[in-house]
């Protein structure tokens, strides 16, 4: 039955149904007729089937056709419902409009009957299209709305945490401009991927821009294929923004000589993929641990540890310093590709 045009038949005339069942064959749809005669066998059928159109005489023995019509508002309001009558009043019709019919088709002109189904199908179907644009756009304002109001507690945290973390205003400045940036970034390339989705090594390259349009001075090793949901994918990209922003003042990205290696490998489990990412600075300064932990350590902390439920490791070797973030990504796919 699936694809098959469903026509339930309320028709006690067995000659009748036969040339109703006759006109329907013009229809350019294959469909299947259900007859039934009576009241009970009306309900019944109404109530463990669905009917894409519903076509009923007006006068049955225990039966009406306005009741029939009440039933079938009641039961299946979205199936057009056509009177097929031998005589039906302008008074008749009128109050059957008015009570939700949506056609009617005098038995002695049968030949317009299949124009008349095919018209209703046709309103009943764009009927159901405008409800799904509807829902689909009532969810994406709803979800639009989540998201935003989201983003917005993420912005009053990095406000109120820079502007402790800042010795003058001119340094709040430059730090929120900074990371209300990044987080900018981060949904500019949600946005081109229609908010799926989307690689780590994108999340990376887009964050680290800023800061090295030609990516010359980070060497990118083995980067397994992984795949972000957006939540995962915003959190990175802020963790991106304050490991190259600290390189950049503070460690290698310092001088003229320094660079940055960065990797990602990928271990697959029955239930997901572990990720595990290696940020490691050379040539650079030399590193002594901080005294305390700024708010930049504490955000990469916040988003692996408690947005993500990953581990990272952020140590300060004299040669440089180095991070080491543990990940796990359920549904992901990955696949280990060649280095760049």
């Amino acid at each position: 039955m699936a694809g098959m045009l469903r026509i339930l038949l309320l028709e006690d005339s067995t000659i009748d149904a036969e040339l109703i069942e006759a006109q329907l064959e013009s229809l350019d749809e294959t469909f299947a007729v259900t007859r039934v005669a009576t009241r009970a066998a009306y309900h019944d059928a109404l109530a463990r089937e669905t009917f894409d159109v519903i076509l009923s005489d007006f006068s049955l023995p225990d039966f009406d056709g306005m009741a029939a019509l009440n039933v079938a508002v009641a039961l299946a309001p979205d199936a057009p419902f056509i009177f097929v009558s031998g005589v039906l009043g302008e008074e008749a019709a009128i109050e059957a409009f008015r009570k939700g019919a949506t056609d009617y088709v005098l038995k002695p002109r049968l030949a317009r009957l299949p124009a008349a189904v095919a018209r209703a199908l046709n309103e009943a179907r764009e009927r159901s299209e405008r409800r799904r644009i509807e829902q689909q756009k009532d969810l994406l304002v709803r979800e639009l709305s989540h998201r935003v109001k989201n983003n917005l507690a993420v912005v009053l945290s990095l406000i109120r945490r820079t502007g402790h973390s800042s010795s003058s205003v001119a340094e709040f400045e430059e730090k929120l401009i900074a990371r209300v940036s990044a987080l900018a970034d981060a949904h500019e390339l949600l946005f081109e991927g229609n908010w799926d989705e989307t690689e780590l090594l994108s999340v990376f390259q887009r964050a680290v821009r800023p800061h090295n349009k030609d990516l010359l001075r980070f060497d990118i090793g083995r980067h397994d294929l992984v795949r972000l949901d957006p939540k995962t994918a915003l959190s990175i990209g802020m963790v991106f923004n304050e490991l190259v922003t600290n390189a950049s003042k503070y460690g290698a990205l310092a001088n003229e000589q320094g660079w940055v290696s960065i990797s990602w490998t990928v271990d697959k489990t029955d239930l997901g993929q572990a990720v595990h990412l290696t940020w490691s600075e050379h040539g650079g300064p030399a590193v002594r641990p901080p005294d305390d932990k700024g708010f930049g350590t504490r955000l990469i902390k916040a988003n692996i540890e408690y947005e993500l439920g990953g581990q990272a490791n952020l140590l300060y070797p004299p040669d440089g310093f180095r991070a080491e973030i543990d990940l796990f990504i359920s549904g992901s796919k990955a696949a280990t590709m060649t280095p760049i």
